[in-house]
């Protein structure tokens, strides 16, 4: 691992800052921050969005490149910055500011567990659809900053329709804010919304403010079986034609099913997987619905019926036994990262219409170079597509590479985007981590340099290193 060096100044300023005992320099601790094998030379913790403020402010006065940071359970996401001084721990802010269960909204500092504000929530029978991966460790201002989507996408959206407003520190130190607390105060450029998926390379995120929601009355799930990923797609075309609104909807390749009954899934959720809904030879629809008892009898009707005219092999309806098969829907990357030394991680995303053809090229990509795969594919039209490899060797890297360029050249053009958000560090450089090269690639630099003119936050985690 390779770590930068400070001077015993820099650290004292820290610590004059935050108090000694949120500095952290040896190196112990500062393994903790490590990104693809790189260490910063400090790490802070400050306990107020004005110490924020101020720690960039004193970073940028001394060119000092920093990564805000929470739990840090998605640091794996991009490339390694250029530059790593300082880790910008934010869990110590961790407060509910302001919550009004009458009015829908919230108010939370970003070093809230996710975890802890569905506790808050749930005294009054409301959440946050926010399920995402590594849901039990995530922080409000790490998933924001990470923009990863949840299940609950398909029916709720993603974080961008319910965020409201949002508090952030700038590259020059500037405390800075934009939206409301209120539905009713958001006016003008909705200027926070930049900072999702931005890695923490536009500013510090220190606030966010919610649209809650009330709980479902009830939720039943249904999984549909199918002998080809074609078949499955039917189903998901006749739900999408119907008047049925379901929360979750998710297509399962027949890979999945091992990954879900092995013991690296067992991390995330330890309830045990219920017994033959999904297979290792299938492909499987799988919705989530909510209601009264009549609205999920309804449901269950009518989807069973799609599912017989879609070519089902089997129809199970789960109810008592649902959380731990979504549990592991929901944590599908980090289980698959948990199942292979190798694991590389592909985001789609295409137009509904396109997912047969996406998902047929990646799996001619994956085939054709001889690796593992399992897919998991969003009824919108996000795929997540989980490369495998037993090994991190050169035969391995070179496998990977052919079938993630075939990946990417074959979603561009069907119109549509691929990433690689997770690989292993040492393949990186060799990986077009973002995708092909992006028409608006100039614009973004040019909102890079509004927001932080001297490149100290988070410095290239989405440029190809040279």
């Amino acid at each position: 691992m390779t770590s930068s060096a400070i001077s015993p100044n820099v650290t004292s300023r820290l610590s004059e800052i935050v108090g000694a005992a949120n500095v952290a320099s040896d190196f112990a601790q500062l393994a903790t921050y490590e990104i693809d094998r790189k260490l910063p030379a400090a790490a802070v913790r400050p306990g107020s969005g004005e110490e924020v403020a101020e720690i960039v402010e004193f970073a940028a006065s001394e060119k000092l490149a920093l990564v805000p940071t929470g739990a840090r359970t998605k640091l794996g996401i991009g490339y390694a910055p250029s530059r790593y001084d300082l880790a910008l721990d934010t869990t110590r802010l961790n407060k509910v500011i302001a919550y009004d269960p009458g009015d829908l909204t919230l108010s939370v500092e970003a070093g809230v567990p996710l975890a802890k504000l569905a506790q808050v929530l749930a005294e009054h029978r409301q959440f946050l659809p926010l399920p995402v991966p590594f849901v039990n460790r995530t922080t409000v201002g790490g998933l924001i900053a990470a923009g990863v989507d949840s299940p609950l996408r398909q029916f709720y959206g993603t974080a961008r329709d319910f965020l409201l407003g949002m508090e952030y520190v700038t590259g020059e130190g500037v405390a800075a804010k934009s939206g409301g607390r209120v539905v009713k105060n958001v006016t003008g450029y909705d200027i926070h919304k930049l900072m999702i998926g931005a890695l923490g390379t536009l500013g510090v995120i220190t606030r966010v403010n919610f649209k809650t929601f009330p709980m479902p009355l009830a939720t039943r799930g249904c999984i549909a079986r199918f002998a080809t990923a074609e078949n499955a797609l039917d189903m998901r075309h006749r739900i999408a034609q119907s008047a049925l609104t379901p929360l979750t909807m998710e297509i399962v390749s027949p890979g999945v099913a091992e990954l879900f009954g092995s013991d690296a899934a067992t991390r995330y959720e330890r309830a045990p997987m219920p017994a033959n809904v999904i297979s290792n030879n299938e492909w499987a629809l799988t919705t989530g619905y909510a209601g009264n008892e009549q609205v999920l009898d309804r449901y269950a009707k009518d989807l069973q019926s799609m599912a017989k005219e879609s070519g089902t092999t089997g129809v199970t309806i789960l109810a008592e036994k649902l959380p731990p098969a979504w549990a592991r829907k929901r944590e599908f990357i980090p289980i698959a990262l948990a199942s292979s030394p190798a694991t590389t991680i592909v985001k789609m995303s295409v137009l509904p219409m396109r997912m047969k053809e996406a998902l047929a090229a990646a799996q001619r990509a994956a085939e054709s170079n001889n690796l593992r795969w399992a897919a998991m594919a969003r009824g919108l039209g996000i795929i997540y597509f989980a490369i495998l490899p037993s090994d991190h060797t050169e035969e391995y890297r070179q496998q990977v590479a052919n079938a993630t360029s075939e990946m990417q050249q074959g979603c561009a053009k069907l119109a549509g985007h691929a990433t690689i958000p997770w690989a292993p560090a040492q393949w990186k450089n060799t990986l077009q981590i973002w995708g092909p090269a992006r028409p608006d690639a100039a614009q973004m630099q040019k909102i890079k340099s509004v927001f932080d003119p001297q490149n100290i936050l988070s410095p290239d985690r989405f440029a190809s290193p040279l």
